[in-house]
């Protein structure tokens, strides 16, 4: 996967829904719901693009999205690389927007506006939201935790105590009783974390617990959540070069990290998905990996660990976007999920809704026993089977839809599974490709290294044919010098010798002409 601070990009496909008219289910194209308030959706498991009157707020992703009292506030996000900060609110029951005008109360006389950030965590207390980290273009050293009370429309700064985490964005913020975990994201110089940070919403206290186990590598852009107020689950997420497509659990008991074992289809790696839970249920949305956007809206039974496919939907749209947001608002006992914004390929601001047939159940107060592979199920009755793990609701004609709905549903499972097994394939053949490239690679390389290496070899040989050859003529001359020493030495004994002999008979000429001279005028004088 692509640097996951850049968005992914996604083909263009238009979106495909189903409506209901008559009591009869069409396909349409692009048809949006004109009819009054969330109530108007009559198809179950189905994506639904929503009419919704007044000013849209600007297209956006990595927003934050909280509903409070009827009411979906949005908060920040991304828009062409700029961070926002403005607050867009979706009125549940008018179904319109509006923009609200907040502040942030300080000590200074006049209020100052809230830094725009994305990246961040939005998390409904009471009837105030809470927001967790995020990017800024000021950077922080440590994670601040912001609240806006939306009867006042300001924000406040909440002061903490005990170790901050440091700043960052993309992380998971889960609310666990009267806790907030916050888990990973991507901190200052694009480092990912894989860290674990608990606020006391009481005490507002902050604490890093020591755990046991394996944790889930550092990652941002997952999707965590709560069940039985016991257990955090994450799934998925992704680092600078990939996506991940894994399941984490960590016992807040026991402070144990560990995979359990999943079953049903295999969900595709992604990062930026939104996730939501229903009673036991978590439904995952969005998200994308290198390859493509994830056009599944996905469901894992908490209780028993399996996946199934809720719906496929096809198109540049929130339900399949990175970075959109997913919030669950229940309306005359009907759940609709609701998915806003995010990107694939271009930036929206849109909202789609699906109205599920899942239905809350009592969870499990805790794990009964746990494998070395991971976590056995929960309940008792367990289908070990790959099929979906929940029946599809009666829609007006229940006797004749709920067969075919189900049916359906298990055809879209199978298809599925079947397109990873050939996505399975298609991968293992590109690894087969290249690593035949690379093995090419490596002859060629190993080739050219063998030519070099003869090449040098036949350089030492005449190298070593040269250094003989002057050998021989160092001896060679060896010799020369010495014949020429020997001769040097002859030349001076017969030097000297020649010297010697030259002096006696110089001598003996000198004495007889000297005698006879001498007589001969000695001689003469005496005459």
């Amino acid at each position: 996967m692509p640097s996951i601070q850049e968005p992914l990009h996604f083909k263009p496909e238009e979106p495909k829904v189903v409506v209901a008219e008559n009591e009869k289910m069409v396909d349409v194209q692009d048809k949006e719901v004109t009819m009054e308030g969330l109530c108007s959706v009559a198809a179950y498991d189905q994506w639904t693009p929503l009419s919704v009157p007044g000013q849209r707020p600007k297209p956006r992703y990595k927003h934050g999205a909280a509903v409070v009292q009827e009411k979906m506030y949005v908060f920040g996000g991304n828009h062409n690389g700029r961070y926002l900060g403005d607050i867009q609110v979706l009125d549940f029951k008018s179904l319109s927007w509006s923009k609200l005008e907040a502040k942030i109360q300080s000590e200074s006389a006049e209020p100052v506006l809230v830094a725009p950030c994305a990246g961040h965590s939005l998390i409904p207390s009471g009837n105030k939201i809470l927001s967790v980290a995020g990017h800024t273009r000021e950077h922080t050293e440590s994670l601040s935790v912001k609240e806006f009370d939306p009867q006042t429309s300001t924000w406040s700064i909440l002061r903490t105590y005990g170790k901050s985490p440091s700043s960052r964005g993309g992380q998971s913020v889960t609310r666990v009783g009267d806790t907030l975990v916050v888990f990973g994201g991507e901190g200052g110089g694009r480092s990912l974390l894989n860290d674990l940070h608990v606020l006391d919403l009481e005490t507002m206290t902050w604490d890093e617990f020591e755990s046991t186990g394996t944790p889930p590598s550092p990652r941002s852009e997952h999707a965590a959540a709560c069940y039985a107020d016991r257990y955090l689950l994450i799934f998925g997420g992704g680092s600078h070069s990939t996506c991940f497509s894994d399941l984490y659990l960590l016992d807040m008991q026991t402070m144990e990290w560990s995979r359990p074992k999943q079953h049903g289809i295999i969900p595709e790696p992604r990062a930026g998905h939104a996730g939501v839970t229903v009673g036991d249920n978590w439904v995952i949305t969005g998200g994308g990996n290198s390859k493509k956007g994830v056009p599944e809206t996905l469901v894992l039974n908490m209780s028993t660990l399996v996946w199934s496919v809720v719906t496929n939907f096809e198109g540049r749209t929130p339900p399949t976007s990175e970075g959109s947001s997913l919030v669950l608002h229940t309306i005359n006992g009907e759940d609709f999920l609701l998915s806003f914004g995010g990107y694939s390929g271009r930036y929206s601001n849109e909202v789609y809704a699906l109205k599920t047939s899942l239905r809350p159940s009592v969870s499990s107060s805790r794990i009964d026993e746990v494998e070395t592979n991971g976590m056995t199920p929960l309940s008792a009755e367990v289908n070990s089977s790959r099929g979906p793990i929940f029946e599809i609701e009666e829609l007006r004609d229940d006797k004749n839809n709920k067969g075919v709905d189900i049916s359906k549903t298990l055809v879209q499972a199978v298809k599925h599974e079947k397109s990873q097994v050939e996505e399975k394939l298609e991968q293992e053949k590109l690894q087969s490709f290249h690593l035949k490239k690379e093995l090419a690679d490596v002859e060629n390389k190993n080739a050219e290294l063998t030519k070099e290496l003869q090449s040098v070899r036949d350089q030492l040989s005449d190298e070593a044919a040269r250094a003989s050859k002057l050998e021989d003529e160092v001896s060679e001359i060896q010799q020369r010098l010495q014949k020429m020493e020997t001769l040097e030495k002859e030349f001076e004994l017969l030097r000297s010798e020649r010297g010697g002999g030259s002096d006696k008979s110089g001598s003996g000429s000198n004495k007889r002409p000297g005698s006879v001279g001498f007589r001969r005028w000695y001689g003469d004088d005496e005459r």
